[in-house]
């Protein structure tokens, strides 16, 4: 795994869990003089690249931001296009992963998606619930500021019940959409912009942040290893002293 400028990935360091945030493709459309909906088309094929990518680097915990809480102030036509989109992933991910084991999960709300989209969602989780390797996860409608109004109006209920008599970190992190899922040790987002826009808040506080200039749907294998490899050139501390 050599790349153009030699410097060479540390398999033995392969970060657990990786996630993305996949910025750039109405961009992309745009300086290409195409419409968005062919950015976001790019996009998802982007996506499956780099699956297979870290599927093959070794890493055990991919998050994606599909779609978030605030994009549904976006022209109706480019969301149409994005569930479209997601319900298409959806309905072929078996397909497309046979043969890997590749989890499927997906974190966020419920709320304002179709029924049609919410069946495919808990049809392939279950499908895939079993499987052992790389655990897929995939935001939709999701919010970090929402997931912990979530979180903290559970706890309050727990809390009125009986059922928890002290609030910790630990009693916090079980009440999120990603409950049982480690912290992500890398953080990558395309596009230039620097800033994590609502996602995983809470899970990203000793994340490594790489950002690049690259639009997400330019975005390939080579660029992957380059964030990784940064990753592996960092000390972390997590507050102490090495």
């Amino acid at each position: 795994m050599l790349l153009k400028n030699n410097n060479k990935i540390d398999e033995s360091n392969i970060p657990g869990h990786i996630a993305i945030i996949m910025d750039g493709n109405g961009r992309w459309a745009k300086k290409r003089g195409l419409s968005r909906s062919i950015g976001h088309k790019e996009g998802s094929r982007t996506l499956k690249k780099i699956v297979e990518a870290c599927y093959k680097l070794g890493v055990k915990y991919l998050t994606v931001y599909a779609f978030s809480t605030e994009n549904w102030s976006r022209p109706r036509e480019e969301v149409d296009d994005l569930m479209k989109l997601l319900l298409e992933y959806l309905k072929n991910a078996e397909r497309e992963l046979k043969g890997k084991n590749i989890r499927i999960r997906v974190i966020g709300e419920k709320k304002n998606l179709s029924e049609e989209i919410i069946k495919e969602i808990e049809r392939v989780q279950k499908n895939t619930e079993h499987i052992k390797g790389l655990d897929f996860i995939i935001a939709l409608n999701y919010g970090g500021r929402q997931e912990l109004v979530e979180a903290v109006s559970n706890i309050v209920k727990d809390v009125k019940s009986g059922l928890i008599s002290e609030i910790d970190e630990d009693i916090i992190s079980q009440r999120l959409y990603t409950s049982g899922i480690p912290d992500p040790d890398l953080l990558i987002r395309t596009s230039g912009e620097m800033r994590i826009s609502n996602f995983l808040i809470w899970q990203c506080c000793y994340t490594e942040f790489y950002f690049c200039d690259v639009l997400w749907p330019d975005f390939n294998e080579d660029n992957l290893k380059e964030a990784i490899i940064s990753y592996q050139g960092r000390q972390r501390r997590f507050g102490g002293v090495k």
